[in-house]
């Protein structure tokens, strides 16, 4: 069964930083591209960054660019995402998705496999 897990949320204050991880399980997506998206209630899931097969390509939403972090390792099957500079509105449950290609997309519909979320909480 193919899992995708991720930990590393919490509460952190404005300003703090959190490194997330996201362990999979069943399969290897050492081939796969992977990303980040993160949801708060009442709105769309919204992408945050992603990273190619080999970590050689990255992307990055707008509101998260020069703060946040995606990398992977590919020798352990997981794909973290480094956030400093936390702000308020970074509030959501983030999730790990696995895409069914190589490249990276931003779009959620290009990735098969996704995480149950982890919790991430900026007071201000």
């Amino acid at each position: 069964q193919v899992q995708l897990v991720e930990s590393g949320g919490g509460l952190v204050q404005a300003g703090g930083s959190l490194r997330l991880s996201c362990a999979a399980s069943g399969r290897t997506f050492s081939n796969n591209a992977m990303g980040w998206f993160r949801q708060t209630p009442g709105k769309e899931r919204e992408f945050v960054a992603t990273i190619s097969w080999s970590g050689g390509t990255t992307s990055y939403a707008d509101s998260v660019r020069g703060r946040f972090t995606i990398s992977r390792d590919n020798a352990k099957n997981t794909v973290y995402l480094q956030m400093n500079s936390l702000k308020p509105e970074d509030t959501a449950v983030y999730y790990c998705a696995a895409a069914r290609t190589s490249l990276p997309f931003a779009i959620p519909t290009s990735y098969d496999y996704w995480g149950q979320g982890t919790s991430v909480t900026v007071s201000s």
